[in-house]
């Protein structure tokens, strides 16, 4: 049986990518980010290949009230989601002082403020159905501060808390919520947050393979690739200060 999966940020990267592996599954589509052209040369090729139907919503979900109008289009046009997946969010590299404070506004509205919104407005029904479920993009960033991604890395820690408590509190139902914690990824995240590059990154394909395999599986949290899941496990047990300056070390290199 066909479902709907509605995809924010999927103009490009790892949402692009959900995109295409869920057509392939003969899945319906709503693709959702600020770049129409693109969502469309997307929707028509994935329609032709693969004669699924795809909605395009060109939308800036760093705005206010954003995701009401995202779930108001939606219920409008009898779409019915069954899958969310909140991957549109974007980052900052520099000091926070010295950060325009509209696009770090911008950024917690996008990354923390809208994708609880989509939570709470879809989950009702896929609850009311017993079927569905949610996949909330995260970072490996969510587990420490990293100065001069400072706001950026909040937003994720926020991210990863709330999915992982929304979970447990949904346990028992057929409904998973899931996040995803990658790391670098071979995206334009570095470029447009104003950062030079990184170094080994993995690819968005290899990022949503990890994605769906543990969205099946029913899991709390993803983080793709070994060294970032033995990364992400060791900062919890070194101390907070040593892995903030370690963090700011990597950082600093990689802008230079």
């Amino acid at each position: 049986m066909k479902e709907t999966i509605l995809i924010t940020g999927a103009s490009g990267g790892i949402g692009e990518v959900f995109a295409r592996e869920y057509a392939k599954l003969g899945q319906n589509l709503v693709l959702v980010a600020r770049s129409e052209i693109r969502l469309n040369q997307i929707a028509s090729e994935l329609t032709e290949k693969f004669g699924i139907h795809v909605k395009v919503i060109p939308l800036d979900l760093s705005e206010l009230n954003s995701a009401e109008r995202l779930f108001n289009e939606c219920t409008e046009a009898g779409i019915q989601v069954n899958v969310l997946i909140n991957n549109a969010g974007f980052g900052l590299f520099g000091k926070f002082v010295d950060l325009d404070p509209k696009r770090l506004e911008e950024m917690m509205l996008l990354n923390m403020v809208s994708l609880s919104k989509l939570c709470r407005l879809f989950l009702p029904s896929m609850i009311g159905k017993q079927s569905g479920g949610v996949i909330n993009v995260a970072s490996t960033a969510a587990f420490q501060g990293i100065p001069f991604f400072a706001t950026y890395a909040a937003t994720k820690a926020y991210v990863l808390h709330l999915t992982e408590a929304l979970h447990f509190e949904l346990k028992g139902t057929p409904v998973e919520v899931m996040a995803l914690c990658p790391g670098p990824t071979q995206t334009d995240f570095f470029k447009s947050a104003g950062r030079g590059s990184f170094g080994y990154l993995q690819t968005p394909e290899a990022v949503v393979e990890a994605a769906l395999q543990g969205f099946r599986l029913g899991k709390a949290n993803v983080v793709s690739g070994m060294t970032n899941k033995v990364t992400s496990t060791l900062v919890r047990f070194a101390p907070r200060a040593w892995v903030t300056g370690a963090a700011a070390k990597l950082l600093e290199r990689g802008s230079k």
